[in-house]
């Protein structure tokens, strides 16, 4: 039924795409309203992106009908492309054309000229904050600035539905923030949000959200209504006494339990009902079980059956032959001392030390361009510092840079593979690359396809598979010569929180058996892994301690402790006023 002051009505409509037997969007029926922020939310493939393109009349229904803004989608656009703009969730910009050329293209397209052009342009670069860049090529911006950028584009002409998707991937939690005040600001001026996300706390902050799986609608309402039915079932197993990844594994065996995390040195959990669980359910006996509020994220994993079970086998296949195996010990693998790099007049690290010990979870935060990215690259030995020295596993890796090279993995932030070449193809070349003997290779690899479940994809082409199965690939690839040191540059960017965690399981079980991990992250609830966190911000670390000690190191604004995304923040701007009271 038609909703007469809605933005979009979709009645019954269904849509497969040639090759798949199963459909991406399944009878689906839905109405958003005019006011507020839709969420679009659902695990990989759950149909997210193509409800958005089906909204924006890119694509046509199989079956069924949708109107939006009054105008049939199967019928006449132009009426569409005045109501509707779309931001779609890869960068669609011109990265080799200026701030200001890639809105202008988007102004000849829409339409708009003469003083109404100068006049948008003003607002947006206002709105958005991109003033000082417009000669900046869109590739040289942050991914903060992209996506502003992106937005800035898309409302070129004011419309009536504005229709995000997954725009805050790969954002630092700052801009992401910010993004959002703008797009309150666009509620206020009575534009109407769809907002599709990975990052479920996001969710949190809507009018009402849609969770989406394998097409179909699991929940329609407001967030507070899904998370308030968990109530009495979430919380937190403190003072362990022991390894995190042990707790959460035992955790995770046990019936009653839908969900269990890591969150800083505790073990979130959420139960099938409400229940008073003790420490002794858990292996151990000591520690204290204390309630927690719930959260979105705790609600939508119990709507889709919780999270994923069994142990990683991974761990045991891509343990270190040359360390011994076992928890952290106080033996530095990963060595930084002041770190330096300069491009020109700019210095984008400044004398940055850190060391990471053995079997230890190192993660690297930061804003977009605050010089994580560059620090991470001198790690790996991609980049070569301007001064200090950086060294893995004993060895300089700018001194014997290919023996250091080869006792590390590397799991790029992007797809980095070869998109055209088929999953075992991919492994087969990236096996010769870390000096996999030939004779071994066989074997490895089919431990690899069998340890991430990646068999069924064997002879598919890894551009054409789900995101989740690309990253899987990606950590196969970089740990099948059994290297001791990982490096993992967002590693679970864009995925949803049911892959992160069984990626985690992954990460986990190679950390159990003597692996070291250095990793950069802009999911905060990922970061809670973490044995510690060096906070970077204009190339330096401000902040350096455990998930825990940083979320300490803030005041508290009630009588809940500060998060690790609040504590992201307020340690940066304390950084940015100390840096304003000193100039």
């Amino acid at each position: 039924m038609i909703v007469a002051n809605g933005l979009a009505s979709v009645e019954d409509i269904s849509k497969t795409f040639a090759g798949n037997d199963k459909p991406a969007i399944d009878r689906l029926t839905l109405d958003i309203r005019a006011a507020g922020v839709t969420g679009l939310v659902g695990p990989d493939g759950a149909g997210k992106t193509t409800l958005m393109r089906l909204l924006a009349g890119l694509l046509l229904p199989d079956q069924g009908k949708i109107i939006v803004c009054g105008t049939d989608t199967a019928g006449d656009l132009a009426p569409l492309r005045q109501a509707v703009s779309y931001m779609p969730q890869r960068f669609g910009l011109y990265e080799d054309l200026t701030v200001m050329e890639n809105l202008t293209l988007y102004a000849d397209v829409c339409g708009v000229v003469g003083t109404e052009r100068e006049r948008t342009f003003e607002r947006l670069l206002r709105f958005t904050g991109l003033a000082p860049f417009v000669g900046r090529l869109a590739g040289q911006l942050s991914g903060g600035m992209k996506q502003k950028l992106g937005l800035a584009s898309a409302l070129v002409r004011k419309p009536r539905l504005l229709l995000l998707d997954e725009p805050s991937v790969g954002v630092d939690p700052i801009s992401r923030r910010e993004l959002w005040q703008m797009v309150y600001e666009l509620v206020g001026e009575g534009i109407g949000v769809v907002w599709s996300t990975a990052y479920l706390d996001e969710a949190e902050r809507c009018e009402s959200v849609v969770l989406l799986n394998e097409g179909q609608t699991l929940y329609v309402g407001p967030p507070k209504e899904l998370t308030g039915r968990l109530v009495g079932r979430s919380f937190l197993l403190r003072d362990l006494g022991e390894s995190r990844c042990r707790v959460l594994s035992r955790a995770l065996k046990q019936p009653d339990v839908v969900d269990a995390v890591i969150q800083g040195s505790s073990v979130r959990l959420v139960l099938r009902s409400a229940a008073s669980p003790r420490g002794e359910d858990f292996g151990v006996a000591a520690a204290s079980v204390t309630p927690t509020a719930p959260r979105f994220e705790d609600a939508f994993v119990d709507l889709l059956g919780g999270s994923p079970r069994g142990e990683s086998a991974l761990g045991q296949v891509s343990a270190p032959r040359e360390v011994p195996q076992g928890p952290a010990d106080e033996s530095a693998v990963i060595e930084a001392r002041d770190l330096t790099k300069r491009f020109g007049d700019f210095t984008a690290v400044d004398r940055v030390s850190f060391t990471v010990r053995r079997g230890e979870i190192f993660g690297l935060l930061g804003p977009n361009g605050a010089g994580k990215s560059t620090t991470f690259k001198m790690m790996c030995g991609l980049l070569r510092p301007t001064q200090g020295t950086a060294r893995v596993a004993g060895i300089d890796l700018y001194r014997a840079g290919s023996a250091a090279r080869a006792r590390l993995g590397y799991m790029a932030q992007k797809f980095s593979l070869y998109g055209d070449l088929s999953v075992r193809q991919n492994l087969d070349f990236f096996a010769g690359v870390y000096g996999v003997p030939r004779r071994r290779r066989g074997e490895v690899i089919q431990r690899m396809l069998d340890a991430l479940g990646l068999g069924p994809y064997r002879d598919q082409n890894s551009g054409d598979m789900p995101l989740g199965f690309k990253q899987r690939l990606a950590l196969a690839c970089s740990v099948m010569h059994q290297p001791p040191v990982l490096f993992l540059d967002e590693p679970t960017s864009g995925v949803d929180p049911l892959t992160r965690r069984e990626f985690w399981s992954h990460i986990n079980a190679m950390v159990e058996r003597g692996v070291t991990v250095m990793v950069t992250t802009h999911f905060m609830d990922e970061a809670e892994y973490c044995d510690r966190i060096g906070l970077v911000y204009r190339g330096r670390i401000i902040a350096h301690g455990s998930p825990d000690e940083l979320k300490a190191s803030v005041p508290r604004t009630g009588a809940e402790e500060p998060t690790l995304e609040q504590a992201f923040v307020a340690l940066v701007e304390a950084s940015e006023q100390q840096a304003g009271t000193t100039r």
